[in-house]
């Protein structure tokens, strides 16, 4: 196996372990992922709206 394979199997597996022992704190944090994501599209959007306005 190469070194990119290992490592994405290594965090799949940390990431699951950590789903799996605290899933409100794993949730909290896809939220904030999440919040943060569309925060970013937003103010993308509407940096282009007024570019083009």
């Amino acid at each position: 196996m190469n070194v990119k394979k290992v490592m994405i199997v290594v965090f799949v597996a940390l990431a699951l372990f950590y789903v799996v022992t605290q899933p409100n704190q794993a949730a909290g944090m896809v939220q904030s992922i999440l919040g943060w994501l569309r925060d970013g599209a937003e103010a993308i959007i509407t940096f282009l709206k007024n570019v083009f306005a």
